[in-house]
């Protein structure tokens, strides 16, 4: 199905999850609401326009199949989120169903780097997603390549030609790794301005100081790339209770970045760790403490 474009295939592993096609569209609509798919309907497993499907098996129900570019790429980075093994299929060239088989299903992908061989678009750090065509949609390409550690997501619809559909996808996808930079903001065992210590309950000290436990990492234009993310700290309620070790989790930390001119929020939330040792204070320590915080309150 996904290597050969096969709507048979697409179709008759949607009755064996479902036990019909009609069925299986109804899931695909419920997930379509769950990734707030806001500009998407199914009415078939296949992606094709009523107008392609043979009359008889034509759902009842009005409506035709539509998504947007928006909701595709949407759709596209859900996959690569979900399913992190996606590229053993989509990177695959060609298949054989059976060995005996005398001519194996060729991908029509052919941005693939594994098409190299053949004469193709070859396309550095591509390896899916998929091809599509119906009438009303012309020739549509949903890639995505990774390189340096930055993943773009492409969609291209409407194109004139099976060909140029790849042209216009390695225009876009050069524009995104031509001005832009998956750039490392927060180093791992950074301060946050404003929280750098929480709270210990019971301790030798009063408080520990925080730091992040891993990098932070934002996609950034390569103009642009000493600007500085927002951050929201939520501490655990309460504050840590001694005896607290080392690396100890006492909260998070979640960073805004906001590129200009570009309407979608980037978040990225760490969590936060005790830097050092906090032993549990003794009972004589805790009562002066005790004594001197009732003083200096009154």
């Amino acid at each position: 199905m996904a290597v050969g474009s096969a709507n048979d295939a697409a179709i008759a592993l949607s009755e064996h999850v479902s036990g019909t096609e009609q069925n299986f569209v109804a899931l695909m609509n419920e997930e379509a609401k769950r990734m707030e798919l806001t500009k998407t309907h199914f009415i078939n497993a296949t992606g094709l326009s009523r107008a392609d499907m043979p009359e008889g098996f034509r759902p009842d129900e009005m409506g035709e199949t539509l998504m947007s570019a928006k909701d595709v790429a949407t759709l596209a980075k859900n996959l690569i989120q979900d399913e992190p093994d996606y590229a053993d299929v989509t990177s695959l060239p060609f298949y054989k169903m059976r060995k005996s088989d005398k001519d194996p299903i060729i991908n029509s992908n052919r941005m693939l780097e594994t098409n190299k061989a053949i004469p193709s678009f070859a396309y550095e750090g591509l390896d899916g997603l998929k091809t599509g065509y119906t009438k009303s949609a012309g020739y549509c390409f949903t890639g995505t390549a990774e390189r340096n550690g930055m993943r773009l997501i492409s969609v291209v619809m409407g194109t004139p030609s099976m060909e140029s559909r790849f042209e216009e996808t390695a225009k876009v996808l050069d524009y995104g790794f031509n001005h832009f930079t998956m750039n490392q903001v927060i180093p791992a065992g950074s301060l946050v301005t404003g929280m750098e210590t929480s709270p210990v309950k019971g301790g030798k000290e009063k408080n520990v100081q925080i730091v992040t436990k891993d990098d932070v990492y934002f996609i950034i234009p390569k103009s642009d790339v000493s600007a500085q993310p927002i951050a929201a700290v939520h501490l655990v309620p309460g504050g840590l209770a001694a005896p607290v070790v080392a690396g100890t989790k006492a909260g998070t930390a979640t960073f805004t970045y906001v590129v200009q001119g570009v309407s979608v929020v980037q978040l990225r939330t760490v969590d936060l760790i005790t830097e050092r040792t906090v032993e549990k204070g003794n009972w004589f320590m805790l009562l002066l403490r005790s004594i001197g915080g009732f003083f200096s309150a009154d």
